[in-house]
């Protein structure tokens, strides 16, 4: 059977800021006991699959969820750290209560903040911003097809998003409703694209 690219993207386990919804962004917060055993459920979605490259972020809640998920893989000898697909930066939001913004500036300016494609927090990203540099990382990915290997990608919420836009042909109206689950494993044939 011949070999083709395959991803296995996941998002990474519930963190002390999803808990406690806050704007996470690139602080570093750690993984709840909720977060630990979601990156379980991942790495047992993912035992019988075969990667040879595992790509993180530097944060460590995509570290700790990758290397929950490498306790089955011992084919995977290949691990590289890419902020391409970190998570969106919130600017002066980072670290910020959801619901204080809210009790400041009210409902309809955080939607827009949080869910609007073009709109950059204060010092921050939109998600046409992490649209580019998504773009960029799958570029790259494609480069690998010739190499026939398959990748799993430890990421977060909103580089998986832009990354499933890319990759479904998603318009912006559908991408910017999704909810990214913290167990789901999303799979991508690279020869089809």
């Amino acid at each position: 059977m011949k070999k083709e690219l395959k991803i296995y993207l996941f998002r990474h386990g519930q963190t002390t800021f999803n808990r406690d919804r806050r704007f996470t962004g690139w602080l570093n917060p750690a993984l709840t006991k909720l977060g630990k055993n979601q990156a379980k459920v991942l790495a047992r979605k993912l035992k019988g699959k075969k990667f040879d490259v595992a790509f993180y972020t530097r944060l460590k809640r995509s570290k700790q969820t990758l290397k929950e998920v490498l306790k089955f893989h011992p084919e995977c000898k290949k691990l590289i750290c890419d902020d391409r697909m970190i998570e969106r930066n919130y600017g002066t939001l980072n670290g910020k209560l959801h619901k204080t913004f809210i009790a400041k500036f009210g409902q309809e300016e955080f939607d827009k903040i949080h869910r609007g494609f073009n709109v950059r927090p204060p010092r921050g990203e939109s998600f046409a911003d992490v649209e580019k540099r998504v773009r960029s990382f799958i570029s790259d990915l494609k480069k690998m097809k010739k190499e026939k290997i398959n990748v799993a990608i430890s990421a977060h919420g909103n580089s998986i998003r832009l990354f499933r836009k890319i990759m479904e042909m998603a318009s912006i109206s559908e991408t910017t409703k999704w909810v990214i689950p913290y167990d789901k494993v999303f799979v991508y044939d690279m020869h089809r694209t």
